[in-house]
């Protein structure tokens, strides 16, 4: 019988398992999708993802009850924060483009558990998006029609009074997700061509609205008579920063497009700029119009800018801004529609989602099962749930997703490449290591394959070749004992570090005066401390070698930018109050319980180690001698730990 493995193995093979990263093909460009979509079709997907409700209903709500007219300075400030996140997504886009987004960035990167709850936290956030964007889309089609299709579902239907469902059903929004569902199953080609005929309408409404809106604008609605261009003061601005950043959040459906993209190495990170470029300009000359036409007080936050042209005498305006807002939420639903199946298929398709998802049609080459059965369920929330209360936990889920992916972009930068690792190390590479451990010892060591050994005998690399995640000459005289770690290893454990120090620093600054009523004293001395350590890792992460330049785009200044965003990113989510926290919660723990209960023992990266550990052989090897005369295979026992030093003896004599 074989001997049971210590509990500290069991334990270590288990975290092992949790984070296993994905084995990505050698031919990333090949896929079962078409690829079909050009910079121009990415670019439109990616503002018909972020101009949406956003610009007619978040505007509004703003400008009159966070920041007033100072929503200017908002949108600027919240603008550079998606910046931040959207250069790292255009980074990963660029380098592996295969459908994901969040999802395979961090599965590739960091690990398969932390992979698993980012899709799943994505596959909630785009549901309840999508059908609260349906919900809002039907309640300004019905407000167009003075509320009679509301007036006649209440008369014909009835109400509820239940918790957590909606006062009446909503078959509108219903039904338009599922007439959305039906174009999305039809193909990229004809979803890209729907949402160019919305994004062009949308867009040209936003051109109308700034020449009516400076045509009457009068500068006196920012002056002092009115409460002055920052009636909130700098709190109310960054109030409505916080707010603002989620307008910004849809470009990712560019990344979770890029296995359709025909160059996605140039069309990824192109689209990505310009998209968030041109939604960064409508939302500041929209805000700025919309507060020099009526003054913020007088702002309607359900339907601000209609209400607007209707205020000063131009109903026939309103009327055409209502309509150019149901064809703008129009491309908001199609975001949704068209990234969540194709995520759930990345999932699926690596075995840690339900594998009927990961079905491709072989006409349209999209997840059709995904789209219908997602497609359906969204229809499903819009229909009978009250969706208010929910759409704050939109937030959170996405800004878990850019806290990940700025992670990942810096574990990445410091890894090898695949040409990298599969290059066999040169003969200086595997002089075996002259450390005190090494030095005087005859014992042998045991590992599981020959490819192990092939990586620890490489710790002493040559000076003139150094490779991602090693410590940079320069430093050598300074940080020698750095040198005794693999490739990668101190920026894995430094980021660890980042990380945490960026949770303490910032729930030190959001809960430090008012919640934990620390001293003076103390809360300054907190912030010092963690600060020098987010300062400390960073510091440790630059003294380590990146990646070569490259081909495809890369984000500038790594690893400062992604640390920016991550503490920009952890910061937001704590600002978020404690029932989304208590919602996020349970949803994660329906998340663990499909993983461990589906996803650990279908993944396609526990399926490859299985078929490994059925054919490897183990290894011993003598310090003593060089590599390929001490290298000896032993075939494995059923007690392994007897027996060995016998066995060592035996072949060291028969070298002899």
């Amino acid at each position: 019988m074989v001997s049971r493995l210590p509990r500290s193995a069991e334990l270590s093979r288990f975290c092992q398992k949790l984070n296993r990263v994905k084995t990505l093909e050698d031919d990333m460009m090949e896929t079962a999708f078409n690829r079909c979509l050009t910079t121009f079709d990415l670019t439109l997907l990616g503002i018909g993802g972020m101009v949406g409700s956003g610009l007619y209903v978040l505007t509004g709500t703003v400008a009159k009850e966070t920041a007033g007219p100072a929503i200017v300075i908002s949108f600027i400030i919240a603008a550079f924060a998606s910046l931040l996140a959207a250069l790292c997504y255009a980074e990963f886009g660029a380098h592996v483009p295969k459908t994901g987004s969040a999802y395979m960035f961090t599965y590739i990167s960091v690990g398969e558990i932390w992979a698993f709850l980012i899709g799943w936290n994505v596959i909630l956030e785009y549901m309840i998006g999508g059908a609260a964007v349906a919900r809002a889309w039907s309640g300004y089609l019905d407000s167009i029609f003075d509320h009679k299709i509301k007036n006649f579902t209440e008369t014909h239907v009835g109400t509820w009074s239940i918790p957590f469902l909606a006062h009446y059903p909503d078959f509108l929004a219903s039904g338009i997700l599922l007439i959305a569902t039906a174009f999305i199953s039809f193909g990229a080609r004809v979803s890209s061509w729907l949402n160019h005929v919305f994004s062009a309408i949308s867009l040209g409404v936003i051109l109308f609205i700034l020449v009516m809106g400076f045509i009457l604008a009068k500068p006196q609605n920012w002056g002092a008579a009115e409460g002055g261009f920052a009636p909130f003061g700098i709190s109310g601005i960054m109030s409505g920063t916080a707010t603002c950043f989620y307008a910004f959040v849809g470009f990712d459906v560019i990344a979770a497009s890029s296995e359709e993209a025909r160059n996605p190495q140039k069309a990824v990170p192109r689209a990505i700029a310009i998209s968030l470029g041109l939604a960064t300009g409508a939302y500041i000359l929209v805000s700025m119009v919309l507060t020099l036409m009526v003054p913020w007080h007088a702002l309607d936050p359900d339907s601000a800018l209609a209400d607007a042209f209707y205020q000063r005498g131009y109903s026939w305006a309103g009327f055409i801004v209502a309509a150019g807002s149901i064809c703008a939420m129009n491309t908001v639903l199609l975001s949704n529609l068209f990234s969540l199946p194709r995520i759930v298929y990345a999932m699926a398709e690596d075995g840690l989602f339900f594998q009927v998802f990961s079905r491709v049609h072989p006409h349209t080459q999209v997840p059709v099962v995904a789209i219908v059965v997602f497609g359906t369920l969204m229809s499903v929330l819009a229909l009978i749930f009250d969706l208010e209360a929910l759409v704050q936990f939109l937030s959170i889920g996405t800004l878990l997703a850019y806290t990940f992916v700025a992670a990942s972009v810096i574990v990445l930068r410091f890894q090898r490449t695949k040409s990298q690792a599969s290059n066999p190390p040169s003969e200086s590479e595997n002089a075996p290591p002259t450390s005190a451990e090494t030095i005087g010892t005859s014992e042998p060591k045991e590992y599981e394959s020959f490819s192990d050994k092939l990586n620890l005998v490489g710790k002493e690399k040559a000076k003139s070749q150094r490779e991602p995640g090693q410590l940079k000459a320069i430093f050598d005289p300074y940080l020698d004992f750095l040198s005794d770690f693999y490739p990668g290893e101190v920026v894995t454990v430094a980021v660890v570090i980042l990380m945490v120090s960026a949770i303490c620093l910032c729930s030190i600054l959001v809960f430090g005066k008012n919640q934990l009523h620390l001293p003076t004293w103390s809360y300054s001395l907190l912030i010092v401390l963690f600060s020098l350590a987010f300062v400390c890792s960073l510091v440790l992460i630059s003294v380590h070698e990146q990646q070569k330049k490259s081909q495809t785009f890369q984000l500038p200044l790594v690893p400062l930018t992604p640390a920016l965003s991550i503490l920009l990113n952890i910061y937001l989510m704590l600002k978020l109050n404690y029932m989304t926290w208590l919602r996020f919660s349970v949803w994660l723990i329906v998340g663990l319980l499909v993983y461990f209960g589906y996803g650990i023992w279908h993944s396609k990266e526990n399926l490859r180690e299985s078929q490994g550990h059925v054919i490897s052989a183990r290894y011993v090897v003598f310090p003593s001698s060089s590599l390929e005369e001490t290298v000896q295979t032993v075939q494995p026992s059923m007690q392994p730990s007897q027996g060995l030093d016998e066995t060592a003896a035996e072949e060291e004599e028969a070298k002899r």
